[in-house]
């Protein structure tokens, strides 16, 4: 007789769904570790430890004059950067907890928010991981340049949102067919240490050498960060409407399925899992 009724309107829904992916984001941030810094510096030795040995593979190689005119370095992070955030995206959004997870028997929980809850934390990680190592270089040891940092910012953003796509695809595949989906996911990630061009320049390919990496939106992403990244490189083998448009086409895909096996779920999908 007394309650006061509360309206609820679609400001305080989105509110309250903005708080839930909130949640679910920093509980996804604190799964590999409960101390925030510790799992940040994991993330970060991780880039340092893939910067040291393509460095010492290039030197080794004598690799480094075909590389871009300009920071040895800036070149080696510009693909390592992007590179990592896609497949630590696609791994994320896989790794999500799909209709049968005991998450989902709280009423205002959602395989949705678990989606993006799980791509926004890598996003998170990736991105303050990049800031810190890009000042740590500027600092200790030579100032970093980026001639487009917006526009090249964007193509970090791609790059991940590609992953994210990616993993929408594998997300909806496993339920049916997780072995399939875990091989074809490893055998991507495998695959893209060669097919994402990042030790590469694309301009100095051959044509028909060119033809086996621009499949890859990832290979689109990182030769048109390193255009936007330094002044003397114009890409003429990439675009960024590429990758965007396969990322559209993925997510939508992987909507569809993730739709799709939510209608027909089954508890025992979850068993022993």
């Amino acid at each position: 007789m007394f309650e006061t009724q509360e309206r609820n309107t679609h400001f305080r829904s989105a509110l309250g769904l903005a708080e839930l992916i909130y949640v679910s984001t920093v509980r996804h941030l604190r799964k590999n570790h409960s101390n925030a810094i510790i799992g940040l510096m994991m993330n970060m030795m991780q880039t340092v430890v893939f910067v040291a040995a393509f460095y010492l593979m290039f030197v080794v190689l004598g690799l480094r004059g075909s590389a871009i005119r300009g920071d040895f370095i800036l070149y080696l992070l510009s693909g390592i950067f992007l590179f990592l955030t896609h497949n630590k995206a696609m791994s994320a959004v896989m790794g999500a907890e799909g209709p049968t997870s005991a998450m989902m028997k709280h009423a205002p929980m959602n395989t949705a928010i678990s989606i993006v809850s799980a791509a926004l934390s890598c996003l998170y990680l990736q991105t303050l991981s990049v800031l810190l190592i890009l000042f740590g270089v500027h600092v200790a040891w030579h100032p970093v340049v980026i001639e487009e940092p917006v526009l090249a910012g964007a193509m970090f953003l791609l790059a991940w949102l590609s992953g994210v796509g990616v993993g929408m695809l594998f997300l909806a595949l496993k339920p049916w067919l997780p072995e399939i989906s875990l091989l074809l996911s490893t055998i991507y990630s495998r695959a893209n240490m060669i097919a994402s061009g990042k030790m590469f320049v694309a301009n100095a390919m051959p044509s028909y050498v060119i033809a086996f990496f621009d499949w890859n939106p990832l290979f689109h992403c990182i030769d048109q960060a390193r255009g936007f990244t330094f002044i003397n490189y114009n890409p003429h083998f990439s675009s960024w409407e590429y990758p965007l448009t396969v990322t559209i086409i993925l997510i939508m895909i992987g909507l569809m399925g993730e739709f799709y096996t939510r209608r027909h779920v089954s508890v025992s999908w979850g068993a022993g899992r």
